[in-house]
């Protein structure tokens, strides 16, 4: 199969996202002078956006790409819960396993942006785990949805934000091996080895070497650390398939079930305005390329200039088919 031929399946499938959600919040302006109370920049608003970001941009991303997606995660009872959902339905995205949770905030990540300079972000969040009640509610709504709408693959996004139990894991990933549905994901520090035996599990670099507690050095290209690293990945979880990205290194894939031996796809060459949400391009572009029957390698070679492509542009933004269909 080919990188067009995979491309071009995508629309033929449907994704099941699920993890931590959160708004994207953009305040734009000019800075011409100091503040008087204290060395910091005046900064006059001129515009804002708000987007709807972390595992909801592996949606948006998805959609981008041509396929159906449900999300499944939980939000506040709050009026940035309100938004989000007005987000996701405004783009047709599924909501029924987006629940409701009286006891938390949604999460906000404001930025303030000066022309294409990033200031500072604030944030506004909840990292404390859901009940096992609200869990429980939680994944008996992803069931329903695996079970009613054709799932070719379900996306674990992980922020640390909470949503992302252990036994909520374990329980989902076993209902998705039961039905055949490949499972992808893309981990963070706190759950890094809770999922054993997934298809397509994707780190970047800082959280190999978090999830593992191992050094990585890059010195002349010399890749041995990360081959140590990348091995025992495997040893502890087994996945099937492994993509780590490396930032401006490229990607590095391992399958030993696939008989694939650390092979190292060099990065596409890009000039980078904002690597933000770049990790979830790579993610939903490599997951649907799995569904879509693509090789592993193609596979990395796709979602590495996804990749590229989105940091090119300043702020979140998704990737753009048309031309991920011309450059393959």
């Amino acid at each position: 199969m080919t990188k067009k031929e995979a491309l071009n399946n995508i629309s033929n499938l449907s994704a099941l996202v699920v993890g931590d959600v959160m708004i994207d919040a953009y305040l734009y302006g000019v800075v011409e002078r100091m503040s008087p109370e204290a060395p910091v920049p005046v900064v006059l608003m001129n515009g804002r956006d708000e987007r709807a970001g972390g595992a909801s941009n592996v949606a948006r991303n998805v959609q981008a790409l041509g396929a159906e997606v449900h999300i499944a995660t939980i939000i506040g009872n709050d009026s940035a819960g309100d938004r989000l959902l007005e987000l996701f339905k405004s783009r047709k995205m599924g909501t029924s396993a987006c629940l409701r949770a009286s006891n938390r905030i949604t999460t906000i990540k404001t930025r303030i942006i000066h022309g294409n300079e990033h200031m500072l972000r604030v944030d506004e969040e909840t990292d404390e785990e859901i009940s096992s009640k609200v869990s429980n509610e939680l994944l008996n709504s992803c069931i329903y949805i695996i079970d009613h709408y054709n799932i070719d693959v379900i996306i674990f996004e992980d922020y640390d934000k909470g949503v992302l139990t252990t036994d909520f894991i374990k329980s989902l990933t076993t209902e998705a091996r039961k039905r055949n549905i490949l499972v992808a994901v893309d981990p963070k520090l706190k759950g890094f080895l809770n999922y054993p035996g997934v298809d397509l599990f994707k780190p970047n670099l800082k959280e190999l070497r978090e999830g593992l507690s191992t050094d990585i050095n890059f010195d002349n290209n010399n890749f041995d650390s990360l081959k140590v690293a990348v091995t025992e990945l495997h040893e502890r979880l087994n996945p099937k398939i492994s993509i780590t990205t490396l930032g401006s290194g490229g990607v590095w894939i391992n399958s030993p079930r696939l008989k694939i031996d650390h092979l190292h796809v060099e990065a596409s060459p890009c000039d980078v305005t904002d690597v933000s949400g770049a990790g979830d391009t790579v993610i939903a572009t490599a997951a649907l390329m799995l569904a879509s029957g693509a090789s592993p390698e193609i596979i990395a070679e796709v979602a590495n200039r996804a990749g590229a492509q989105v940091c090119e542009k300043g702020g979140v933004v998704t990737v753009d088919l048309e031309k991920l269909i011309a450059e393959s």
